[in-house]
């Protein structure tokens, strides 16, 4: 294991200073920051969409109210999905029409190609392979203008069979959240040539009850399209003055005695569906707060305290391409703390350390110990790879996504303790890291 759970200590131990500056967090402005993002106007935050241009507008503004050097620098995105119209999917056999609900009987496969208008055709399961010959049983056109029922095993099979014999498109089988949610994902494998649509397990199986004692007829859409679009990331400088000269505003800092440190958090969603909200109230408008309200507090430290940046990154759902772009501007020494979900502490912080991070880890684990925040060891797939990949020390930190990238991860799900944990463990290492 490369962490521990840690254990709470008096924050006394840390000075007057350090014990002055985690009480000064407000849960309250957290969670207002919370709610904003995930209001209506933003739809979602989408890389490359207008809500997602308007929430790097207003998060530029409030990092300049706290007399940060602000910078917003734009990119190329591509392969983004766009659901543009809602699916649809419906079956009939033995006399009965099932209409099914998109998102929650089924969803849009990341690997499927476009399909604008409904196609209806009979459903077939995937041919058997003979165990003599190991090819295919029946005609080399069995498949053709028919819908193709796969399991999770034998989809990308099923899509070769597909394509090679002109098939409708393939169905296959993915599960659902605690909620009976089939999360949205914006960035996947390459387009195939058919249309692919996933249903959730349930009406996978009934779709194979269905056939085996009976014709099945299939309506099917797939309104799903690859964009490229532009992201944009927010970066904040908050310079110490009494330190002499700094570097300039393209995301990189100079540094109180060599210290570079930036906070980063992704802000972008995964976007509204046509038809219904996805606000991206956990996932990841909660870190974007307790990261705003960080930079709030750092900002009236005492001096002596290390210079900071905080990077607001775009398109992280999309393949986290605002942290690879941010990256490459920054100086070998600079240290990276990424928060990605801070809506529901469990039983401890997901910490996931990369690059020459020990240090770092260190001082972490001493910022836990002091603020009572518990840590353990945990994969966070976040923008604190990209950092990492490009030699940078760089620790990420998640505490829960209630209701991920569903119409559930709504804003009453983000937990106030949680959010002051979160700001509170960022304030305490950023001022430790100086002694």
């Amino acid at each position: 294991m490369l962490w521990m759970i840690s254990t709470a200590a008096g924050l006394g131990q840390g000075g007057p200073d350090l014990a002055a500056l985690v009480e000064a967090v407000s849960a309250t402005r957290m969670h207002a920051t919370v709610r904003e993002l995930a209001d209506d106007r933003y739809a979602g935050r989408r890389v490359g969409s207008p809500g997602g241009r308007a929430a790097a507008s207003w998060l530029a503004e409030r990092l300049g109210d706290l007399g940060a050097q602000v910078q917003v620098l734009e990119f190329d995105v591509a392969g983004v999905r766009e659901l543009y119209a809602t699916p649809v999917l419906e079956w009939s056999g033995a006399g009965q029409t099932r209409h099914l609900e998109h998102r929650r009987d089924f969803v849009e496969h990341l690997a499927s190609a476009e399909l604008p208008h409904p196609r209806t055709a009979l459903l077939t399961k995937v041919p058997k392979t003979d165990s003599g010959t190991g090819s295919e049983t029946g005609s080399e056109t069995g498949l053709r203008g028919r819908w193709v029922l796969a399991d999770a095993t034998t989809w990308g099979r099923a899509c070769e069979l597909a394509e090679a014999q002109s098939a409708a498109g393939v169905l296959t089988v993915r599960g659902t959240d605690a909620d009976g949610w089939m999360p949205k994902m914006i960035a996947g494998p390459p387009a195939r040539a058919v249309p692919i649509i996933a249903v959730r397990p349930e009406v996978h199986r009934h779709l194979g009850e269905a056939l085996d004692n009976g014709l099945v007829q299939m309506t099917g859409s797939m309104p799903l399209r690859q964009i490229t679009t532009r992201g944009r990331n927010v970066y904040a400088r908050f310079p110490r003055t009494e330190t002499g000269s700094h570097r300039g505003g393209d995301g990189s800092v100079g540094g109180n005695a060599g210290l570079r440190v930036v906070l980063s958090a992704h802000y972008d969603g995964v976007g509204d569906d046509p038809d219904r909200r996805l606000p991206a109230a956990a996932d990841n408008a909660s870190g974007v707060a307790a990261v705003l309200e960080a930079a709030r507090v750092l900002a009236a430290a005492p001096p002596g305290a290390p210079e900071l940046t905080v990077a607001f990154l775009d398109a992280e759902e999309a393949g986290a391409w605002g942290s690879v772009h941010h990256a490459a501007a920054l100086p070998p020494d600079t240290l990276v703390i990424n928060l990605d979900g801070a809506a529901q502490l469990h039983e401890a912080a997901a910490v996931e350390a990369g690059g020459p991070a020990h240090a770092l880890l260190a001082t972490l684990d001493r910022a836990a110990r002091l603020t009572g925040v518990p840590l353990k060891a945990g994969a966070m797939a976040s923008d604190n790879r990209r950092y990492a990949a490009a030699g940078l020390a760089s620790i990420g930190v998640g505490m829960g996504m209630p209701g991920y990238q569903t119409p559930a991860e709504t804003p009453d799900r983000v937990q106030p303790d949680t959010l002051l944990a979160a700001a509170r463990l960022l304030v305490a290492t950023v001022m430790l890291l100086t002694t």
